[in-house]
Parts: C-alpha cells; sequence; structure tokens
C-alpha cells in the first residue's frame, strides 16, 4: 500500500531540469539519468529542492521528489526501499528512529540547521528576564532536551554532565535566578508564548502559530557544532554509491543557499562550508 501511495505522490524535478544535463556535460549526457527518489517535507522544502533537482541534473542525476506531512514516514519509507533518500531530519531524530524501529539508516551530507530559539513578548533580552521568570519549554524528549541545552548556554540554569542531548527538567542541578520551567506541546509552546516570560519553541512552530522571529526572539542557537543540523540520509548499503556524493554536492550550492534564504525568510541557516 505505502508503494502505491508514494507513487501517486512523485513529483517529477522536471524536464527543464533533466535538459540542463544535457548541456555542458557531454559525458554524463551519454547516458540516460540515474533516477533518484527523495522524500522531502511538504512546505518550504518545496521550493527549494526543484533548484536541488536542477543541479542533479546536470551530474546525471533525475530527482523524484515525493512530499510527507508525517515526520515518520519518509523513514519508514526509505527503510522499505520506497525512496532512496530522505532530507527532512536532524541527527538525534535519526538514532532515535535507528534505536527504537531497527533502521540502518545513515546521514551523507548536511542541509540546514533551523535554530531553537528563546522568544519573549515581555522583556528585550535574557538578561532583562527576571527572578522566578516562568519560561515554556517543548514537552516531547528531543525538543526539552534541546531547549534546555539553550537555556544552560545562555547561563540560565545547569544541567548534569551525564544528561547528554536529551535532559529533562529533572537534570537541572543549579537554578540560580529561580526559572520556573513550563513543560508544554511543542505546539502549545508558541501559542502560550504571551502568558509566558519567554519560551524556546522551535522555528517551524513559531511560524506556524504566527510567532513575530524578528521582533521576540532574544536568543537562539548557533550553527557551530550543532547536532541539530538537518540530514540527507539514505540506507547504509547505499552510502557509498557514487550517486549519493552526486546528490549532496546538488544540494550544496550558493544557489540552494540563496533558495532557503527565500524559501525560510531568513529562519534557516545553511549547514555547509
Amino acid at each position: 500500500m505505502l508503494s502505491s501511495v508514494l507513487s501517486r505522490r512523485f513529483v517529477l524535478a522536471g524536464a527543464a531540469a533533466v535538459a540542463c544535463a544535457l548541456v555542458g556535460h557531454t559525458t554524463v549526457a551519454q547516458a540516460a539519468p540515474q533516477v533518484v527518489r527523495v522524500g522531502i517535507m511538504a512546505g518550504e522544502d518545496e521550493d527549494v529542492w526543484p533548484i536541488v533537482a536542477a543541479n542533479a541534473a546536470k551530474e546525471g542525476l533525475e530527482l523524484k521528489l515525493v512530499t510527507f506531512s508525517d515526520y515518520n514516514a519518509p523513514n519508514e519509507a526509505l527503510a522499505e526501499h520506497e525512496l532512496d533518500a530522505n532530507a527532512f531530519q536532524h541527527g538525534p531524530f535519526l538514532d532515535a528512529q535507528n534505536k527504537a524501529k531497527g533502521y540502518s539508516i545513515v546521514p551523507v551530507g548536511h542541509t540546514y540547521v533551523a535554530p531553537i530559539g528563546l522568544y519573549s513578548t515581555r522583556w528585550k533580552s535574557v538578561a532583562a528576564l527576571p527572578d522566578k521568570a516562568v519560561v515554556g519549554v517543548p514537552n516531547d524528549p528531543t525538543n526539552e532536551g534541546r531547549a534546555l541545552l539553550l537555556l544552560q548556554k545562555l547561563g540560565l540554569i545547569k544541567l548534569a554532565a551525564d544528561a547528554g542531548n536529551t535532559p529533562t527538567a529533572l537534570d537541572i542541578t543549579e537554578n540560580p535566578r529561580n526559572i520556573s520551567i513550563r513543560e508544554l506541546d511543542a505546539g502549545v509552546v508558541g501559542r502560550a508564548l504571551p502568558d509566558l516570560d519567554a519560551a524556546v519553541i522551535n522555528t517551524d512552530w513559531a511560524k506556524k502559530v504566527g510567532v513575530d522571529i524578528e521582533k521576540t526572539r532574544i536568543a537562539q542557537e548557533t550553527a557551530d557544532n550543532n547536532p541539530y543540523i538537518c540530514i540527507i540520509a539514505v540506507n547504509e548499503a547505499d552510502k557509498s554509491a557514487p550517486w549519493v556524493s552526486r546528490l549532496v554536492g546538488a544540494y550544496q550550492q550558493p544557489n540552494v543557499r540563496q533558495a532557503l534564504d527565500k524559501a525560510f525568510h531568513g529562519a534557516v541557516l545553511p549547514s555547509w562550508p
């Protein structure tokens, strides 16, 4: 059933993109382009990946883009070989899926990071947050850990040294300003912002619930050494296939940087050199 569903949702990168492969690349043009099925999420990525497809066509790859709205589905489809690659998740999410479902999916290249941010409609800076401030965080394991690590980096709390990338509020060992952590669903924390002193909100949810990112963001993650960089992923058996490096190379291009900035309005940061 999954195969028939995906076949109906294939989005051809476009005949014009394939035609590009025939211009100025005589060695590639002599062979039919290799079809690569790539799973992406519906939304802004649908504006970015046609640019990647045009780049890939010049290297002999014909991308067929498959869109999803369920974050669990692209890895299932990849593991079942209904896809050749996907590009929607960060490393900790993939690690959790591999562990929970027994997948053998590996990252092969970076795309972008959507920095999780600290937002406030009441205070203009982290320094201005008062003692006993109430700070909302997402309550799912990955994003709560990410939020608490940001609060630690900002000097608001200190976490247990062995908490790793998925700490919870129980791992807070120091809280000098007596910050009160309010755990909320990731889709709710942004809507609750007016009722909180501040909230750590995922960029995509901030956009969805209408948070004014530029006016209310008082801190955010950096891309440097960020474990939550989004990735292109493939089945482990394919990681050394020649098409993989060409696919990653097609993404990591200046015109894709420009497409990311336009599609996400500056809310994500490209994460390759």
